[in-house]
């Protein structure tokens, strides 16, 4: 597979970039990714088979049960982020292995419902509290250990927002690539 290809099917709508300045349009729009994100999902997903499940979305990929699994497994982390740099001054984030946790049994094995059960509570938790944030509150970092990058919380809310369109967009593109 040619590498533009590949980078495509990882990247469908290409990598997290901030805008310079986050406006509360940005901040409303990304809130509202955040808050539709479960259920969106879930209808894509539901109506798959346990073969199409097992389907990595790309080559070398994970399956649609995994990345579920993996969205909620990932936005439960960045649920705690907030929490941290909420209530603690700009605190180093404890990472994750994502890949070894997407190749554990329960990952590779475990019912959707359980993932997206999980996501539509986590997410509303999440969403619930960025409608009450402060300007100032959105201001409040922490730092990610993986080159000591330094991140507001706004920007946060960006990147997850990308998160969940980056995630959907993959199962999105394998289902209509695979006619299903």
């Amino acid at each position: 597979m040619e590498n533009n290809t590949l980078e495509q099917l990882r990247y469908p709508i290409g990598k997290f970039e901030a805008p310079t300045k986050i406006t509360p349009v940005h901040l409303e729009e990304w809130i509202s990714v955040l808050e539709h994100m479960p259920k969106r999902l879930e209808d894509m997903v539901s109506v798959l088979s346990e073969e199409q499940l097992e389907t990595p979305y790309r080559p070398d990929g994970w399956t649609v049960r995994q990345l579920v699994h993996h969205i909620s497994d990932s936005h439960h982390n960045s649920y705690i982020r907030f929490k941290w740099a909420l209530t603690e001054d700009t605190p180093t984030i404890k990472p994750y292995d994502e890949k070894s946790w997407a190749e554990l049994f329960d990952t590779r094995t475990a019912p959707i419902q359980m993932s997206l059960d999980h996501l539509k509570a986590v997410h509303a938790k999440l969403v619930f509290l960025l409608k009450g944030l402060s300007r100032e509150e959105l201001q409040r970092k922490f730092i990610h250990p993986d080159g000591n990058v330094e991140s507001t919380l706004e920007e946060n809310i960006g990147r997850y927002a990308w998160h969940s369109n980056h995630h959907f967009a993959h199962i999105a593109n394998l289902i209509k690539r695979e006619g299903w």
